[in-house]
C-alpha cells in the first residue's frame, strides 16, 4: 500500500502540483529561450550585460506569464460562479414546473373523479 492509496483525496493535489512544477519549468525555458533571441540581435552587449539581460527578461517574463495565469484563474473562477448560480435557477425552475405540472395533473383528476 503506497501513500497515494492511503489518501486518494491528495492524488488530485498531488498531480496538480506536478502540472503547476512543469508550467513553470516550461515557462521558465521558454523564458531562456526568448531572452537568447533577442539579445542575439544585440551584438554590442559584452558577456556580463548579455547575460544580465537575459536574467532580467527572463524574470519578466515569467512576471508576465504569472499575471496571465492568475488572470486566467480568477476568470475561472468567475465563469465556476455564474454557472454555478445559473445552474441552481434552472434546477429551481424545472422543480416549479414539475410541481406545477403534478398539481394539475392531480387537479384533473380530482375534477374527472368528481364528474364521474
Amino acid at each position: 500500500m503506497t501513500a497515494m492509496d492511503e489518501h486518494p483525496l491528495d492524488a488530485g493535489a498531488f498531480l496538480n502540483d506536478i502540472e503547476g512544477h512543469l508550467l513553470i519549468a516550461t515557462a521558465h525555458a521558454e523564458g531562456r529561450m526568448a531572452a537568447a533571441r533577442f539579445t542575439a540581435r544585440l551584438d554590442w552587449l559584452t558577456d556580463g550585460q548579455r547575460i544580465e539581460v537575459e536574467r532580467q527578461f527572463e524574470a519578466e517574463y515569467l512576471a508576465l506569464s504569472r499575471l496571465s495565469w492568475q488572470r486566467t484563474a480568477e476568470r475561472g473562477r468567475q465563469l465556476r460562479d455564474e454557472y454555478e448560480e445559473t445552474y441552481r435557477r434552472l434546477r429551481q425552475r424545472t422543480l416549479a414546473c414539475c410541481l406545477l405540472a403534478c398539481a394539475l395533473f392531480a387537479a384533473t383528476g380530482l375534477v374527472t373523479l368528481a364528474l364521474a
